[in-house]
C-alpha cells in the first residue's frame, strides 16, 4: 500500500495505490511524478507509473553477497527513462531518489534469495522481491489512529483534499508565424470579431486546475488568466511561446471537509504509515550491505 498525491505525470489531485505486485520484471523499478519525491516507498507506486529497467547488476566481487555496486548502467537507464517521461534529465536530487528506489529493490531481491524464496522460480526477479516483501508486510502493524491524529494529517495534506481553482478557457493556436507581434495582431483581430478558427486551430479547455496550467504552460499563463477579463482574447507568453488565450470562467477553490472525507483520510493515513514501516524495514536490511556508487568515465573528445 502507498499513497500518491497526483496522477502519474499529470496534475490531477487523485490518489493511486499500489501493491508489491507493482514490482516489474528483472531489474525493474516503478515510480510516479508530481509529489513522487515525497512518497515514502517509491517502488510500490503504480497507476501510470514509470518502468525503470536495468539489464544487470554490476558486481565485481561475485563471492560477496553483501556488496552492491550502483554502476553507470543504473545512471544511464534512470536518466534515459526519466527523460523519456519528463522531457529533461533528472536533477541531482531526483537521480538520488531513483538510486534509492533501485537499491531498495536490489536489497529486497537479495533478501528474498537469502530466504530461498526463489526455489522453483529462480528466473523471475519480481516474484522474489514480492515474496521478500510479503515477509516484511507480515510484520507491518498500523495502529488505530485517534481523531486528533487524522485531523492533523488532514491539515498537513490539505493540498490533497482541497478542490483547486479551475479555469475554462480557449486557445487559438496560430499557424505559421507565432512571434509576439503576429500573435498580438491576431488577438486584436479576434477581439474585433474575426472568427477564432480563421488562422488557427481553436482548442477549448474546461475545468483545468491551476497546477495543470502551470505544468502545461508555465506560471505566467496561470497569472495572466487569473487577471484576465472574461471573454476577451489576450496574447500570453507561455513556456511554449506566444499564445492567443481567452478566459471563459473561473471556478473558485473549495476547501475540503474533514467530516465528509474522514473515510478517505483514514485510508490514506493507513497507507502512508504502512508504507513508512515497510521503507524503514527495507532500509534496516540495507545496512547489511556495502553499497558502492561507480561513476561512468567521461568520454574524451577527438
Amino acid at each position: 500500500m502507498s499513497t500518491s498525491p497526483l496522477d502519474a505525470f499529470s496534475p490531477s489531485s487523485s490518489s493511486a495505490s499500489a501493491s508489491p505486485s507493482s514490482v516489474r520484471r528483472p531489474g525493474s523499478l516503478v515510480w510516479r511524478r508530481s509529489g513522487w519525491l515525497r512518497e515514502p516507498l517509491l517502488h510500490f507506486i503504480v497507476g501510470g507509473g514509470l518502468l525503470f529497467a536495468v539489464d544487470h547488476v554490476l558486481i565485481k566481487k561475485a563471492d560477496d553477497p553483501h556488496r552492491i555496486v550502483v554502476g553507470p548502467d543504473v545512471d544511464r537507464e534512470a536518466t534515459e527513462t526519466f527523460k523519456a517521461a519528463r522531457g529533461r534529465d533528472p536533477k541531482p536530487d531526483e537521480l538520488e531518489a531513483l538510486h534509492r528506489v533501485w537499491l531498495d529493490n536490489e536489497v529486497l531481491y537479495r533478501e528474498g534469495l537469502a530466504l530461498q524464496v526463489d526455489r522453483g522460480d529462480p528466473a523471475i526477479r519480481e516474484r522474489v522481491i514480492f515474496k521478500a516483501l510479503s515477509a516484511i508486510d507480515s510484520n507491518v502493524k498500523v495502529p488505530q489512529p485517534t481523531d486528533q491524529v487524522l485531523r492533523s494529517w488532514f491539515e498537513a495534506h490539505r493540498g490533497k483534499y482541497d478542490e483547486p481553482a479551475r479555469f475554462d478557457f480557449d486557445e487559438a493556436a496560430l499557424s505559421g508565424d507565432s512571434a509576439e507581434a503576429a500573435v498580438r495582431a491576431f488577438v486584436a483581430a479576434l477581439n474585433d470579431g474575426a472568427p477564432g478558427d480563421a488562422k488557427a486551430g481553436l482548442r477549448v479547455f474546461k475545468g483545468r486546475p491551476r497546477a495543470n496550467l502551470v505544468d502545461s504552460y508555465g506560471p505566467a499563463l496561470a497569472r495572466a488568466l487569473e487577471a484576465a477579463p472574461l471573454g476577451q482574447w489576450q496574447a500570453v507568453l507561455t513556456k511554449g511561446g506566444w499564445r492567443a488565450m481567452r478566459l471563459n470562467a473561473i471556478t473558485p477553490p473549495k476547501p475540503g471537509s474533514y467530516e465528509a472525507l474522514r473515510g478517505v483520510i483514514l485510508h490514506d493515513w493507513t497507507d502512508a504509515i504502512a508504507a513508512e514501516q515497510r521503507t524503514a524495514a527495507v532500509r534496516a536490511l540495507a545496512k547489511k550491505y556495502d553499497v558502492e556508487y561507480e561513476v561512468a568515465a567521461e568520454s574524451s573528445g577527438e
